[in-house]
């Protein structure tokens, strides 16, 4: 079966972003943002630990999602829910247009992923 378009579109993005976070864990100090550590409850975990963690764990991800394994469905919803509850949690913070964004945008990853899981249970049907 071919790959739905959106699923092709999700994973580039969140490979983008593990890309970023990579980048970012080696090379930026983020010493007056709310991290990613923070983000977690985890405010004094290493910064960078949790950037390498969290992009290790995209990748992983990503890689699932565009074979469309089924433990690529389901990791992918486990991550939307988890980022989204997250994102939704930071929104009342001073600035809340990048956590009401990333909130959207995993509600509509979720929705979109469940729209289209029948892509996922097919190809374990078939072997591939």
């Amino acid at each position: 079966m071919k790959r739905p378009i959106g699923v092709t579109l999700i994973s580039y993005f969140y490979l983008f972003g593990a890309v970023v976070l990579v980048f970012t864990a080696i090379f930026y100090d983020a010493a007056n943002t709310i991290g990613i550590a923070e983000r977690f409850g985890l405010p004094n975990a290493p910064e960078r630990l949790m950037r390498g963690l969290v992009a290790l764990t995209s990748l992983v991800l990503v890689y699932g999602y565009i074979r469309l394994t089924i433990w690529g469905y389901w990791f992918m919803i486990a991550y939307s829910v988890i980022f989204g509850c997250i994102s939704a949690l930071l929104v009342s913070y001073p600035s809340p247009q990048p956590f009401l964004g990333n909130m959207i945008f995993s509600i509509i990853v979720l929705m979109y992923t469940l729209y289209v899981r029948k892509s996922f249970r097919q190809t374990s049907k078939q072997g591939i």
